[in-house]
């Protein structure tokens, strides 16, 4: 199956590089090329692409408002940020805009093209340094001033709630399994369980769930 791309960078020799690379690669393609916020959100919408590799700043609608457009609109193409501004504000931002993934430019060609298949396969992905400083991030915020936890999570068992948890505190699969004495196929059921009564797009968003729904903690 071809991975169909759109490509949204507001510098030219970006979006070429990121070209040069797709076209050597067999199951990848390009649908489309924006230069602008305004310009994704209309092809996204006209090409129905699988994935949006989306900058940050451009002129005009920036990327993470063209990120929640595209969400939004119930298009099934996954977002990969890139962006030179690994900022926490700009991480946080474009994840909760709905963006599947976030990579910095300075990371390999190869590095992206590789991301993008893990995006386009449905799994979240953040370069690792993003990922320390977005749990970072997370942990610094004040704890939500209810006890009680928002009513989405009350559908969750006790033992998924201790799953969402360590996602929170940024475990895999593995770690999970190792801590909670479990399967690792067995944490999988666990996590598809908590995407689907969550409604989460991906791992990604439940980190930030675990931390908004006040769950996550930095003890250990």
């Amino acid at each position: 199956m071809t991975v169909r791309l759109l490509l949204v960078d507001d510098q030219p020799l970006i979006r070429a590089a990121l070209s040069m690379v797709v076209k050597d690669a067999p199951d990848l393609e390009i649908a489309g090329e924006a230069g602008t916020g305004d310009e994704a959100v209309r092809l996204a919408a006209e090409l129905a692409p699988d994935v949006v590799v989306m900058d940050i700043r451009m002129p005009g609608m920036d990327g993470i408002e063209a990120t929640r457009r595209i969400t939004a609109s119930g298009s099934t193409a996954h977002v990969l940020v890139l962006t030179t501004f690994d900022d926490d504000e700009y991480v946080y931002g474009a994840l909760r805009a709905g963006a599947s993934g976030f990579l910095v430019k300075d990371m390999g060609l190869e590095e992206i093209i590789a991301a993008v298949r893990v995006v386009a396969a449905g799994d979240a992905l953040i370069a690792p340094r993003v990922t320390r400083r977005l749990i970072a991030e997370l942990t610094s915020r004040p704890a939500p001033g209810s006890s009680r936890p928002p009513l989405a999570l009350t559908a969750i068992t006790e033992r998924e709630r201790e799953v969402l948890t360590l996602i929170g505190r940024g475990l895999s699969n593995t770690e999970i399994a190792e801590h909670l004495h479990l399967s690792i196929a067995t944490v999988k059921t666990y996590v598809t369980r908590l995407l689907s009564k969550l409604d989460a797009r991906d791992r990604v968003h439940l980190v930030i769930l675990a931390y908004e729904s006040g769950l996550a903690t930095t003890a250990r």
